[in-house]
């Protein structure tokens, strides 16, 4: 039996459809067009997909897991599987085989839907090889879902081992899921929850060893998606592009938030800059969010093509992956009114934990970091080895308390024990600030900060400044240690195109000139190389570059300084 309370995805979406059953909840994207769903076609998706899921035998407790691209299906999965107590683990459509492995032994869903054929990636057969790689692991149900145009073309072999339906279809004669293990790993934040119920799980990054699967209560997404929707000023009406994979927690977060607030999500499967630019005019976009990764592409292919008119465009929060945020701001700002602001956030304490306020100068808003959305969040910044909280305007490591940060791991029984201090804060492994007066302003995660004759100083500062510089198109500083022992600044630059082949190029010389005009001597990089493109890697959030990549060829290149223009 499905029960509904006031902290439930179900009764978020009861009352949506309450307030007004023909607005339109998601625009799907189907031969270029925008194919709209009301809150009442939604609702009626959601309702018989939890039919199925009930006669294939899914319990509350067990985990579904969703491969899926942007498809509004993707959100249809979430509220069917909570409507019966059950938790999603979204899985990205770029996962590897490992990845995938990795979460079938971690998570043990009992159900995985999945689009048999998406912009030529085999998805199924990822999983068939994910599967046949653990054979440990109780192989789930396949639940094939058709897409927005209702085109799933039959597989010649569709079962792993516990049958396998077409969602939707309602054809489920002899499918039940496998007994599945609960892998649910309590920590301090999910113990003080009442009736504890797990809504949806995301990968962390796994910057730090193995990637962990951070689950949340599905009251705390409900909780979480209505602060942000309150501070980022979404209301009936509307729109947010929807581009980053919901599978990912900066999707996610920016979706729920979104249909909290009452607004409609324009779902990109695959972005391409100049089609997306054309939607989001078409259907008067008013929100987005994203990493500079994303938007860089929007203001690249925005100033060589048409220029579309984002006049509706009021709010964006990004991160800055690429150094050119303070760029992109601006252009939004001059060019239709929008207002930015960084933000902050992890797949442990949600996207768009912190976020600024329309009242914060931009000096800060366009940075990392922000203030907290709701006011039961607790945040401080602590000294990572004492743990005793550190003075405003100094550094220390940004930690959290409330009904935002992680309720449990999965498949992962002592992941709690580093990510928790002992009086039950939880450690993100971010340096940041306090400014003071409420807010918090990001510095760099901690393994990132370059410790230089003696001062810890963040390589965005350096970022920064060598992206000033209007030959740079992209700058990442990463530290090595030299054969002293001590800390030395590389950077690494990308070169901006231009129109002509004689036209003047920088060098490394003049960008250490340059950065010496403005940065402390010891910030200057020790050698700067010029290069073709940044090693990147894309990941549920967007593209980040590969710092480690770039410590591999600085080390390698200490001899001198490269430019692929010359070498």
């Amino acid at each position: 039996m499905i029960t509904t309370h006031a902290a439930s995805l179900q009764h978020l979406l009861a009352e949506l459809i309450e307030l007004d059953p023909d607005a339109t909840l998601t625009y799907d994207v189907v031969d270029g067009a925008p194919v709209s769903c009301s809150r009442a076609e939604f609702g009626t998706r959601v309702e018989c997909l939890s039919h199925e899921l009930t006669e294939v035998g899914l319990r509350p407790g067990q985990c579904v897991a969703v491969l899926l691209p942007n498809w509004s299906d993707a959100l249809v999965w979430q509220f069917a599987a909570a409507s019966i107590g059950a938790h999603v683990i979204g899985v990205n459509t770029r996962y590897n085989t490992a990845e995938v492995a990795h979460i079938l032994t971690s998570a043990r869903p009992a159900v995985v839907a999945v689009a048999l054929n998406f912009h030529g990636l085999d998805l199924f057969g990822t999983l068939s090889t994910a599967v046949t790689a653990t054979p440990s692991v109780p192989p789930p149900v396949v639940a094939v879902v058709a897409g927005p145009d209702g085109n799933a073309a039959h597989h010649a072999d569709l079962d792993l081992g516990s049958g396998y339906w077409f969602s939707g279809s309602s054809e489920i004669t002899g499918v039940r899921v496998p007994d599945t293990p609960d892998t649910t790993a309590l920590t301090p934040s999910g113990e003080s929850v009442d009736n504890m119920r797990l809504a949806v799980a995301f990968t962390t990054s796994g910057s730090t060893g193995t990637p962990k699967l951070a689950a949340h209560s599905e009251s705390g997404v409900v909780r979480h998606a209505r602060a942000d929707a309150a501070i980022m000023g979404v209301v009936a009406g509307d729109v947010a592009l929807c581009v980053l994979p919901v599978s990912g927690v900066f999707g996610y977060s920016l979706a729920m938030a979104v249909l909290a607030g009452g607004g409609a999500l324009l779902m990109e499967p695959v972005f391409n800059a100049d089609d997306t630019l054309r939607r989001m005019t078409q259907l008067q976009v008013t929100h987005c969010a994203g990493g500079d990764d994303l938007f860089g592409r929007l203001y690249d292919t925005w100033h060589s093509g048409e220029g579309h008119h984002l006049s509706a465009l009021r709010w964006i929060g990004i991160a800055d992956f690429l150094g050119r945020s303070g760029q992109i701001a601006g252009w939004l700002r001059d060019e239709f009114g929008t207002k930015t602001t960084g933000v902050f956030g992890s797949s442990e304490v949600f996207a768009l934990a912190l976020l600024w306020r329309e009242t914060d100068p931009e000096d800060v808003r366009w940075n990392g970091g922000g203030r907290p959305v709701d006011s039961a969040m607790s945040v401080r910044i602590a000294d990572p080895v004492t743990e005793s909280v550190v003075p405003d305007g100094e550094q220390g490591e940004i930690q959290f308390r409330g009904p935002n940060v992680v309720d449990a791991y999965l498949g992962n029984p002592d992941a709690s024990a580093n990510a928790f201090t002992r009086d039950g804060w939880f450690r993100s492994g971010d340096l940041g600030v306090a400014t003071g007066d409420g807010g918090y302003t990001y510095v760099c995660r901690m393994g990132d900060a370059l410790r230089l004759r003696g001062f810890l100083v963040d390589p965005a500062e350096i970022e920064h400044r060598l992206a000033q510089h209007p030959d740079v198109h992209t700058a990442k500083v990463v530290g090595i240690t030299d054969a002293a022992g001590y800390t030395q600044a590389i950077g690494f630059v990308v070169p901006a195109e231009t129109d002509s082949d004689d036209a003047a190029t920088v060098g490394s010389a003049e960008l250490r000139t340059w950065c010496a005009q403005t940065l402390a001597a010891f910030k200057v990089p020790s050698a700067i190389h010029i290069i073709k493109a940044m090693p990147t890697t894309i990941g549920g959030n967007g593209t980040k570059i590969r710092a480690v990549v770039l410590r591999d060829y600085a080390q390698q290149w200490s001899d001198r300084e490269r430019d692929f223009r010359h070498d």
